[in-house]
């Protein structure tokens, strides 16, 4: 992800790339004026979808396995649905281990295989710009730290949609325990008053397998690795290095033991996230880490009864 997309100002490269944002634009309303003339019936099983507006890092894997457990929780025969991308195998791979995962080239084929295995709740992980598809329920998810970034849309920045699209949607997850919660708060209801709003944050749940004496060298691909040192930091570890590499990246054998080499000339340990970790070969494991991580969600109750409400109109 470029770094200027997250600047607090419109950059130089965001002024050149602004004319093909343009050209996303028109192509984006273009597909969805199309769209609109498609007789989208509506599936027989209701559809949360769990998506976002601005691109990668703001939780909405980590929030669709939450809602998984809740509804299964409350007797619901949920499934989790996700469109199969080559290049997103990591969060496939997670959702599998910890959902009913349902996957295939298409939503609507992910919606017959659900009806197939006679499940009642369906929860889409992304999906909100696939106009093809009715859903009951539509989540937008945000980070309170990197919010909308610099709000301009790809490729001049990191936004998928106009914000105005805000009240085409039911809620808004804003994920993060940061002061600019009731900023981002105030300002999404600037463009959707009917708008709901809920806050999630991350805590980790297996602090006691690592030792707070010892320094460590963190390694992640994510959407917003400034989250993950940022929970390390607020748990008190020692971190004296960190290593970024893209999101959804692949690691390869030499890639591991550049880690190890720097960790071992830092005579640190190795952490890194589970989304990371999981992509690394049982072999290649060895001497490192991951530190395992739940999103929870303030006001929980208040979110299922409000998605309740939605599915049983």
């Amino acid at each position: 992800k470029p770094k200027f997309w997250d600047d607090n100002k419109i950059s130089f490269l965001s002024i050149i790339f602004f004319p093909f944002s343009l050209i996303y634009l028109f192509l984006f309303s273009t597909a969805k004026f199309l769209q609109s003339f498609k007789n989208n019936n509506k599936a027989d099983i209701p559809i949360i979808c769990v998506g976002n507006i601005y691109l990668g890092g703001t939780g909405k894997t980590p929030t669709t396995i939450k809602l998984y457990d809740i509804f299964k929780k409350r007797g619901f025969k949920v499934a989790v649905g996700k469109k199969f991308y080559k290049s997103q195998l990591d969060e496939i791979s997670i959702l599998k281990n910890k959902t009913s995962l349902i996957t295939d080239i298409s939503r609507a084929k992910i919606i017959d295989k659900t009806l197939i295995e006679e499940k009642n709740l369906l929860i889409f992980d992304d999906g909100l710009q696939d106009k093809d598809i009715s859903y009951d329920v539509k989540l937008v998810c945000f980070d309170t730290d990197l919010f909308i970034g610099n709000g301009q849309l790809i490729p001049a920045g990191p936004l998928r949609e106009k914000l105005d699209s805000l009240k085409k949607y039911d809620a808004v997850l804003l994920k993060g325990n940061s002061n600019n919660f009731e900023n981002n708060h105030q300002f999404l209801k600037n463009y959707s008053q009917d708008i709901k709003i809920f806050n999630t944050f991350y805590k980790p749940v297996n602090l006691e397998s690592f030792s707070k004496k010892k320094d460590y060298l963190l390694f992640s691909g994510i959407g917003n690795p400034n989250d993950f040192k940022k929970i390390l930091l607020e748990n008190n570890f020692n971190v004296v290095d960190e290593i970024i590499f893209p999101d959804h990246f692949k690691y390869k054998k030499n890639d591991l033991q550049k880690i190890k080499i720097a960790a071992d000339k830092l005579k640190a340990e190795i952490i890194t996230t589970e989304k990371d970790f999981i992509k690394i070969s049982e072999y290649d494991r060895k001497n490192i880490n991951f530190l395992k991580i739940d999103l929870k969600i303030s006001n929980e109750e208040n979110l299922i009864n409000f998605i309740k409400s939605k599915i049983n109109d």
